[in-house]
């Protein structure tokens, strides 16, 4: 079977019917395990940082909020020059090569975390490094938009996004569990002793357990190999979408230069954003997230070079049209709240919940000591990604059917209201010397948001299906949803931030504002009358 399709005419409803559904549906059915494995991948420092805690090692909530921010803000970057790869390197040479990179950041988390003594940096690094999973949305979503009718786009990414989406709670199970048991033997190293509390899905694990935190790490080395030698075998180029990828060889040198363009400039400005010794501590988030941003795609500007330099220019129309803006922002409001959440909550639950809070009125400032009590953020934290991923699908398929701006509408509302009612329950809990009595109101909240931001998911997809050609369509998708993934960055610093301050309310009411203006900015755009393109 020739890996290259030169004819690929899938509007046709007898081309569809007789060859492009097939190939379409085993494209996608080895797309959405390896985009699984590149969310778990990015997404695992989420759960490392709560075991870390629990484990003991010499970093204070706040150096650990940042490792999960680095992950989130790595893989967000790395999406920018992603979601050019399709055109300029083939959508099996760029799935193959994605998904065999993360072999080196799951080795060397796993080596870093035996050594609880190395310095910060090294940890730093190597959540740097896992931002590679998080590039992989973008090359994954722009490869399937290729392979599937207009009709039929919203469920496709939807399922392509939706169970890929699933690498975020099949992480937050998967590593609790691996974390159990000695599952490499000699070669995986020794068990380390649990200082605190932990848990997995079936419940608590008690302090003195051994833990094998390295797994955490390796564990994803059983899947990785065999799904890159699968993609290797089974997936497919079209010559129509990647006319010139100069060949095999050519098109992974092409993927890497990218890749290097986009870490350069993450680098640079994590390094004058976070604070000593890692760095010099002189810009704010807002300012490094628009540097790095800026940054980035002017270095692929200028330093792409022959037929690659012709496509990333070809690709760059999509900043011409104002659609791209507003679907951007929209993408925010859905993807990014999901994979921000996602990032930050298992630590907010440890922090909030994990321990009595008692006001000194005297010294005027709060006391923080360990909760006996507490819920473990292992134990709970996958539900809500869990459910925001199940649903997803189901977002694209309602929207094929009543249209896609409309249902983003009805989330965007729900979204306010449960994210100010967050924001409350936080605020309680964070005043309480018995913070559990708020954890069932506040995991249901949780769950809402994951719930609507996943619908959401899929009602933004379906609309950039309506807006776009199929030209532009997954340059757009790319864009938005690298865009978007600096939610993994933002929610846990400004989350951080909060609970630093005491007030970790502000965080969720400051996100429920944002989700008012995208209410009144998707109205606008898609859905008043008179709108320069009505969705429905």
């Amino acid at each position: 079977m020739t890996t290259d399709i030169k004819e690929w005419n899938i509007e046709n409803e007898a081309f569809w019917e007789s060859t492009g559904k097939h190939v379409a549906y085993r494209n996608l059915w080895i797309s959405i395990p390896c985009l699984l494995c590149g969310f778990a991948v990015w997404m695992m420092w989420g759960i490392i940082t709560v075991q870390m805690s629990n484990l003991g090692f010499p970093f204070s909530t706040e150096e650990l909020f940042t490792l999960t921010a680095i992950a989130g803000l790595a893989g967000a970057t790395m999406r920018i020059p992603s979601s050019f790869f399709i055109r300029l390197a083939g959508g099996r040479n760029t799935i193959f090569l994605t998904t065999f990179m993360l072999v080196t950041p799951a080795i060397g988390t796993g080596i870093a975390l035996q050594h609880p003594d190395w310095p910060l940096w090294v940890f730093q690094l190597m959540a740097l490094w896992s931002g590679v999973g998080g590039g992989n949305f973008a090359s994954s979503m722009s490869n399937i938009s290729t392979f599937f009718p207009k009709r039929l786009q919203g469920t496709a990414l939807g399922l392509n996004a939706g169970l890929g989406n699933f690498g975020v709670t099949t992480m937050q199970i998967l590593i609790p569990l691996a974390m159990t048991v000695g599952i490499f033997g000699a070669l995986g190293g020794d068990s380390m002793v649990l200082a605190k509390d932990s848990g997995w899905i079936l419940g608590k694990i008690t302090a003195g357990t051994p833990t094998f935190i390295q797994n955490a790490g390796y564990v994803w080395l059983l899947f990785l190999v065999p799904l890159a030698v699968i993609a290797w075998f089974r997936m497919n180029n079209l010559n129509s979408i990647s006319p010139d990828t100069g060949g095999t060889v050519v098109a992974f040198l092409k993927i890497t230069w990218l890749y290097t363009l986009g870490f350069v400039p993450t680098v640079i400005g994590l390094y004058l954003y976070l604070p000593a010794p890692t760095g010099l501590g002189v810009l704010n988030m807002w300012v490094a997230i628009v540097l790095i941003m800026v940054s980035t795609v002017f270095l692929m500007k200028i330093a792409a070079f022959g037929t690659m330099k012709d496509g990333v220019e070809r690709q760059f129309e999509i900043f011409k049209n104002k659609h791209t803006w507003s679907m951007t922002i929209l993408y925010v409001l859905t993807f990014g709240s999901f994979i921000g959440f996602s990032m930050a909550l298992p630590l907010s639950i440890t922090v909030i919940f994990g321990n009595q809070h008692i006001y000194d009125a005297v010294a005027q400032n709060w006391t923080h000591i360990k909760n006996p009590s507490a819920p473990s953020a292992l134990t709970y934290a996958w539900i809500g990604p869990f459910v925001g991923a199940l649903i997803r699908p189901v977002g694209g398929w309602i929207s094929d059917r009543v249209g896609g701006s409309i249902v983003t509408q009805m989330i965007s509302a729900i979204m306010v209201l449960a994210s100010a009612y967050a924001g409350f329950i936080m605020m309680e809990a964070y005043q309480s010397a018995t913070p559990e009595v708020y954890f069932t109101q506040f995991l249901v909240t949780f769950v809402i948001l994951f719930a609507a931001s996943g619908i959401g998911n899929g009602s933004t997809f379906r609309t950039i299906g309506v807006i776009f050609d199929r030209v532009q369509a997954g340059p757009v998708l790319g864009w938005t949803s690298a865009v978007a993934a600096y939610g993994s960055f933002i929610a846990p610093e400004v989350i951080k931030g909060q609970v630093k301050a005491d007030s970790p309310e502000f965080a969720m009411y400051g996100f429920a504002v944002f989700y008012a203006l995208c209410l009144v900015l998707n109205w606008w755009f898609y859905l008043r009358p008179g709108a320069e393109i009505r969705n429905p």
